[in-house]
C-alpha cells in the first residue's frame, strides 16, 4: 500500500532522528534502514532525504563528518543533544496524535489520551 506523501511529511524528521539515535549512518544506509524497518512502506529518495538532513544540520540537531572505509569516502551523520531532545518531544507528540486517531477510528476507546 502506498502512503500519502502528506502523511509522511510530519514524520520524516522523527524517523531520521530515531535512526541516528541508534547509530551513526550515511545517507544511503538510512534509506535502506527505513525501508527495511517499515517493510517497504517508507521509501526515501535522495531528493527527499538530503534536504532534510541539511535542514537538521542547520538546526544543530545532527552533525556530519567524513569517513573513509575500504577506499570509499562517505559522509556520516550523528544526532546531537539538541536532536535527542527534539526527538523526545516529537515522540510524545506522536503518541498523543496516534492515540487520538485510534480513539476516533474506534480502537482504544477506553485509552486515555496522554497530555503533551
Amino acid at each position: 500500500m502506498k502512503i500519502n506523501k502528506e502523511l509522511m511529511k510530519g514524520s520524516t524528521v522523527m524517523l531520521i532522528l530515531k535512526l541516528l539515535e541508534q547509530k551513526e549512518m550515511y545517507g544511503y544506509e538510512m534509506t535502506k534502514e527505513i525501508e527495511s524497518h517499515s517493510n517497504g512502506i517508507f521509501s526515501f529518495k535522495e531528493g527527499t532525504l538530503y534536504p532534510i538532513l541539511h535542514a537538521l544540520e542547520a538546526e544543530a540537531m545532527v552533525e556530519s563528518y567524513w569517513s573513509e572505509q575500504e577506499a570509499r569516502k562517505r559522509k556520516y551523520y550523528r544526532i546531537t543533544g539538541h536532536g535527542r531532545l527534539h526527538l523526545q518531544d516529537k515522540q510524545k507528540e506522536w503518541g498523543v496524535f496516534r492515540t487520538a486517531v485510534d480513539r476516533v477510528m474506534g480502537r482504544g476507546k477506553d485509552e486515555q489520551i496522554p497530555t503533551p
